[in-house]
């Protein structure tokens, strides 16, 4: 229930603790999203007070939140408590530990009794977090009824598939990042249908926002663009997930593509992408906003 790209299993099977380090790698790789999305939305709420982060994993963007709003509180709000000591033991080290606070709530079905209790916020922000719950449209009215009015939810779903490698990057057969896009989006596909309390939706986000009751739905698309050579901190978040996707997804691919992910997941290879110079990282993350009516 973290910021993160598709990565999936079912939502129970998920270790979420265990991919602290994952997931803060990922916030980042992604940092130049995640500074001017939330710097956009502290514009538009310039003198918000209370902020809640649901589903905040290791409390990136809780800390981003208080750094960028001085006289906010802001909740990180989590069911892995792994994590909220990651988000508590971050903000220490932003100092922001003082406006900073973790909350402990089960995330996983019925999203209003998670947050029931936390009070209302002048925004509330989820990032890549409502995709994984059963019925979206119910989380959405849940995390619509968290605001004050005249308050805002800031949604993160969507934008473009992570871009990493050339076409051809004398492997197998050109295009590899492609079809592990295609076996991503199969295996997504089945962590939807095992979720508990499935309901089929078209994933129009703004007219579910409008459909939960809020107004003046409203979507930016933030760019991620790290030319080549990366960092080892980028290479060894991109070589943690190709290495989950060998293992949750490599019986889904040919035996050549499942061999050029071997090749790039082999920390001695030449051509891991632990040493390869011609990795870069290029992303697009969408944000769908909307108020609640005053």
């Amino acid at each position: 229930m973290h910021a993160h790209q598709h990565d999936h299993a079912a939502t129970d099977e998920i270790d979420w603790e265990a991919m602290g380090d994952h997931l803060e790698r990922e916030a980042d790789i992604q940092s130049p999203f995640l500074t001017a999305a939330v710097a956009w939305l502290a514009e538009r709420l310039p003198g918000a007070r209370r902020v809640l982060d649901v589903g905040s994993g290791p409390g990136v963007a809780a800390c981003e939140f208080a750094g960028r709003l001085p006289h906010a509180e802001v909740v990180a709000v989590d069911g892995a408590p792994g994590l909220l000591a990651r988000a508590a033991a971050r903000a220490e080290a932003a100092g922001v530990a003082d406006r900073l606070h973790t909350r402990h709530a089960d995330l996983s079905v019925d999203l209003s009794d998670g947050l029931a209790g936390l009070g209302p916020a002048d925004l509330v922000w989820a990032g890549r977090f409502v995709h994984h719950l059963g019925d979206q449209r119910a989380a959405l009215a849940a995390l619509a009824a968290a605001l004050r009015p005249g308050g805002l939810l800031a949604l993160v779903e969507g934008g473009l598939p992570a871009r990493f490698l050339p076409r051809d990057i004398g492997l197998g057969r050109p295009g590899l990042l492609t079809r592990l896009d295609a076996v991503e989006e199969e295996r997504f596909a089945q962590m939807r249908e095992e979720l508990p309390g499935r309901t089929e939706t078209v994933e129009d986000w703004p007219g579910m926002l409008v459909s939960a009751g809020l107004t003046g739905a409203l979507s930016r698309t933030f760019l991620v663009d790290t030319p080549a050579p990366l960092g080892g901190a980028a290479r060894a978040h991109l070589h943690g997930r190709l290495v989950r996707l060998l293992h949750g997804c490599g019986d889904r691919l040919d035996a050549e593509d499942r061999g050029a992910l071997e090749v790039l997941t082999d920390p001695e290879a030449a051509e891991s992408i632990l040493r390869r110079q011609d990795a870069f990282y290029l992303t697009a993350v969408t944000v769908h906003t909307a108020q609640r009516p005053l």
